[in-house]
């Protein structure tokens, strides 16, 4: 926002106030019943109140122009990622992957499933969504425990597979967080657990280990489970 238009929208908000020392007060006709009691305008409550809410529109005005500056001077280009945990182990995946976090749903499992990944359908919204397993697709197996302490709440993740969309169950979800590109980048070129199937990279974010999901491996790897 440029000076100019912190001007034009602070006149603005100037203009809805209620100028009543124009109109009757000292500088109008001077018809007021309170002028005789506070013979200036300047000592009326109400002259007061109009002319803090002005100076706060321009304090306002002037603060939201200082954070846009800020912004732009600090800009650091990010990605963001979902959060959730299997067991013991922190995962992310990106969150152009994901259409919602969906509560907890009853898993209906089917005759002569084509994979171990697939675990059956579930109803989201009255419709049936096939319902897959990270721990299996993840090789994830024995390694996985459930984390002692806390109330945790299991989700589902409705993710965009190529077929279209498919839940797969977590213990917990931790919620979408903002990382610097250069720590993601930093993660991918150090080759930590590289091995691991359908990983980017591990990196260290708020004290815990976090496996970042390469998230084209991964939903082809959804999509070989289900045909």
């Amino acid at each position: 926002m440029s000076a100019s238009d912190t001007l034009n929208v602070t006149h603005e908000d100037a203009r809805a106030i209620d100028d009543c020392w124009n109109r009757i007060g000292i500088h109008g006709d001077k018809s007021c019943p309170l002028l005789e009691e506070h013979i200036h305008c300047r000592n009326c409550s109400v002259y007061s109140v109009a002319a803090t809410r002005l100076l706060d529109r321009y304090s306002l005005q002037q603060d939201q122009r200082e954070a846009v500056v800020s912004k732009v001077e600090t800009d650091v280009k990010t990605r963001s990622l979902l959060m959730f945990r299997l067991g013991e182990e922190w995962l992310g995946l990106a969150t152009r992957t994901l259409v919602e976090v969906a509560p907890l749903q009853a898993i209906h499992s089917l005759p002569h499933q084509r994979s171990r990944a697939l675990l059956g359908v579930a109803n989201v919204r009255g419709a049936l969504v096939a319902c897959l397993s990270l721990v299996e697709l993840l090789d994830l197996g024995a390694s996985v425990a459930p984390a002692g302490g806390g109330r945790v709440m299991p989700r589902m993740l409705i993710i965009a597979a190529h077929g279209g969309p498919v839940v797969v169950p977590v213990d917990e979800v931790d919620g979408i967080h903002a990382i610097d590109e250069r720590i993601l980048d930093a993660a991918s070129q150090s080759g930590a657990q590289a091995s691991a199937k359908y990983t980017r990279g591990v990196l260290q974010y708020r004290g815990r280990s976090l496996r970042w999901l390469d998230e084209e491996q991964l939903l082809s790897a959804v999509t070989r489970s289900l045909t």
